[in-house]
């Protein structure tokens, strides 16, 4: 089963309601890869997303913490040496910044198809993982079609919605 990965970017427009369409469609897609199962992070993004959001978003630290707490249920990468060693190779061959290349790495390291960001060329493949940005229109044909074609209306009441969301998965998992 081939897995998608998820950028810092998209965790942070997901969590943040004042991030409009955006959060929109950043809450649609990790719907859906909760749904599907496919979801796949490493700690690398989990850090960021933490300090993101916490720092310049200035969401609830609390609220964060569940988050990444719940987000650890996702296959997760936790890159070594080798890693560090490999995604220095893949910054010298792609000229993408340090942080990307070991995102790439780490989503190359999982075997995901997908590796969902801003940060990136949309549609390009690196070493078998294509880079695709959820907040581009039009939407391409695969992967984003498997998102629905809205997220609810969520600027004020995102933070108790994604909250339930996540205490319904607490309570499936239970």
């Amino acid at each position: 089963m081939s897995v998608d990965f998820v950028d810092t970017n998209v965790l942070v427009y997901a969590h943040d309601g004042s991030a409009g369409a955006k959060h929109e469609r950043a809450v649609a897609l990790l719907d859906t890869l909760w749904e599907q199962r496919t979801g796949a992070l490493s700690i690398q993004v989990l850090s960021e997303f933490y300090s993101v959001a916490t720092g310049k978003r200035g969401i609830d630290a609390e609220y964060v913490r569940g988050a990444v707490e719940d987000l650890g249920a996702w296959l997760l990468h936790r890159p070594d040496l080798q890693d560090v060693l490999r995604a220095i190779q893949l910054q010298e061959e792609f000229q993408v910044s340090w942080w990307d290349a070991l995102v790439l790495q780490s989503a190359i390291r999982l075997g995901a198809s997908t590796l969902w960001t801003e940060d990136l060329q949309h549609n390009r493949s690196y070493n078998g993982v294509t880079v695709r940005n959820p907040f581009v229109e039009p939407h391409s044909p695969h992967p984003t079609s498997r998102l629905p074609p809205s997220a609810p209306n969520s600027q004020q009441e995102s933070p108790g919605s994604l909250r339930q969301s996540r205490q319904k998965r607490r309570a499936n998992r239970a």
